[in-house]
């Protein structure tokens, strides 16, 4: 048996034309072009190439972008002015601030001090509280991305087990929370759960999201369960070039699973394409209100 390969960057290219055709359908009956606020504090590499490429594929579908470059020493109270800034602008849909922040500045704050309605990251409390409750907010970007990666390979997944490796409040959680609104099992391993390989090969469908490479091996799943490997880690090659691996020993994987997504090219390019999403949302809801 091989596994399928369930492709993100295929899923992520039909979202974004459906988000470009739901941006020209707003600016056609409302006048509203969507606008996506992206504010990156420092000068992380990776959160340097991330934010490029949030802001290429923001344009790409006809929405605004603006971004904010600022100094790794910005105070608290300069950035939290920014933030308030944005949130009164009718012109700004959507608010990101990159992370991780430098050290000084504490994520928790600055998250809460978006407006809910333009969280379209998904991390603020209220939209938090609304996913756990099956309201109506915005669902963080990586984890909503999986379950349509998921449900690409099957749409009816109530009653399965789900074991999520990694508990995190960016995937880990709102994971669990998206999969017990499907009817899933839901299971959540971390670094204190015991006996994890034999805990991993219960699940019908496994999440790795805990950033270490290639940490689940073949011989911990399922045979036919469907793998969504969240990991994105950088290692090392003999001849001192790098390359991109999973949580998952992926080749190894594929002789088990029934389905599994690659890394590169699984839930990453997802993750810019839900946030597309939600920020049209979010532009909609505005434009009614």
């Amino acid at each position: 048996m091989t596994a399928i390969r369930i492709s993100g960057t295929a899923l992520a290219d039909t979202l974004r034309a459906e988000v470009a055709q739901g941006v020209s359908r707003l600016q056609s009956t409302t006048g509203v072009t969507p606008g996506l606020a992206v504010v990156l504090v420092g000068e992380d590499p990776a959160s340097q190439v991330y934010v490029r490429n949030k802001i290429k594929q923001t344009e790409a579908v006809g929405m605004r972008s603006t971004h904010h470059l600022l100094a790794a020493d910005t105070s608290a109270t300069a950035l939290l002015a920014l933030i308030d800034q944005l949130n009164a602008d009718p012109a700004v849909h959507g608010i990101l601030v990159q992370l991780p922040l430098p050290p000084h500045l504490e994520a928790k704050a600055v998250i809460e001090a978006i407006d809910p309605r333009k969280d379209v990251d998904g991390f603020h409390t209220q939209n938090v509280g609304s996913l756990w409750t099956e309201g109506c907010g915005f669902v963080p970007c990586t984890p909503l991305g999986c379950l349509h990666l998921l449900q690409t390979v099957r749409r009816d997944i109530a009653g399965l087990h789900a074991v999520i490796v990694g508990r995190s409040t960016i995937v880990g959680r709102p994971m669990a929370a998206l999969l017990l609104n499907e009817s899933c099992t839901v299971t959540i391993a971390h670094s204190k759960t015991q006996a994890l390989p034999a805990l991993c090969k219960t699940a019908d469908i496994l999440v790795a999201a805990v950033g270490r490479p290639q940490m689940i091996k073949a011989e911990w799943i399922k045979p036919g369960a469907i793998v969504l490997d969240v990991g994105i880690n950088r290692i090392a090659q003999s001849d001192g070039s790098t390359r991109l691996v999973g949580d998952v020993d992926f080749e190894a994987a594929l002789a088990v699973a029934g389905a599994i997504t690659p890394v590169p090219g699984g839930p990453g390019p997802m993750t810019i394409a839900c946030l597309l999403a939600n920020t049209l949302e979010a532009a909609t809801r505005m434009a009614s209100a």
